[in-house]
């Protein structure tokens, strides 16, 4: 497998990264995800990378991010690896720095750029979506004002471990709950609910990454005159949704169609089939990814 760091592709084995990085000794760096779509190209790319640049300001890492160069050297991975579509992340490391905690900014960073093939695509999942399933690991408040992609991920594996260890089928995502049990977020999903036909999502004020498909999908909403609304939420308002589904760059929207508390006590939504919404907002947004005129797979 080829890799990208710093500007070049190399192989994977000959990537190497300093042990006073400030990535690895701190976990002072920031990540994003995102795919690609007809032919190659990076879906809401500057959203992405102004996400990034923020959180690099806020970081000290000086790093701005070149919307262009990256397209170029994301196609040169792509091709090295034989990929025609991707699943990618872009990781930027504060980079090398003294033994204990930093007094200045970081000028010389590790930029690295990974791709894999995207997962293939499932039409029965788009129709019968999967289980989400209520957690006891808490989310926790973000390490700023906004929560941004960082490489301090352990919230989200203790969230996962907990998910793992129960027998819940795979595929299954967990939720995760404030401290004060408002509905957060998905362990790599964003989360979404429909009453009455109005739409909902936990506020950024929870503590939730603000999500940029998340975003996409509430203007999405809005174009369609679809009502909606961000606010606090519990356990109990989900379990009287129509509809569920969860969104992250990767997979795009994912009906939810079976909920299920700590106790493993299960509830099906929608009548275990995706709904209107979910489906007419999943078209929608693959009509905008693919720049023209999506097969409905839903």
């Amino acid at each position: 497998m080829k890799v990208g760091l710093n500007g070049t592709i190399l192989d994977a084995q000959e990537a190497v990264i300093s042990v006073y990085d400030h990535g690895f000794l701190y976990g002072l760096g920031l990540f994003e995800t995102f795919r690609t779509y007809g032919g190659g190209q990076p879906f809401l790319l500057e959203r992405h990378l102004e996400r990034l640049k923020c959180a690099c300001i806020e970081l000290g890492i000086r790093y701005k991010p070149d919307g262009e160069q990256l397209r170029n050297w994301l196609r040169g991975l792509m091709d090295a690896n034989g990929l025609e579509e991707a699943y990618v992340r872009l990781t930027v490391s504060a980079g090398e720095g003294e033994l204990g905690l930093p007094v200045g900014d970081y000028t010389r960073p590790n930029v690295l750029l990974l791709v894999k093939p995207l997962p293939a695509h499932s039409p029965q999942l788009d129709r019968t979506g999967k289980e989400l399933r209520l957690l006891r690991t808490p989310r926790n408040t973000p390490e700023g004002e906004t929560r941004y992609k960082s490489l301090h991920y352990m919230n989200n594996i203790l969230a996962k471990r907990e998910l793992s260890a129960t027998d819940a089928p795979t595929g299954t995502e967990g939720l995760m709950c404030t401290r004060e049990g408002y509905l957060a977020e998905g362990i790599v999903s964003n989360l979404f609910f429909v009453r009455d036909g109005k739409l909902f999502t936990p506020a950024v004020q929870t503590g939730i990454l603000p999500g940029i498909t998340r975003r996409k999908v509430l203007e999405v909403a809005s174009s369609l005159g679809i009502p909606m609304e961000e606010g606090l939420y519990r356990w109990p308002d989900l379990l009287q949704a129509e509809e569920v589904w969860l969104t992250n760059s990767i997979q795009e929207l994912v009906p939810v169609t079976r909920l299920a508390d700590t106790k493993g006590t299960t509830s099906i939504i929608g009548g275990g089939e995706s709904g209107r919404l979910t489906q007419q907002l999943l078209t929608a947004y693959r009509q905008e990814a693919y720049g023209r005129k999506a097969e409905r797979h839903v």
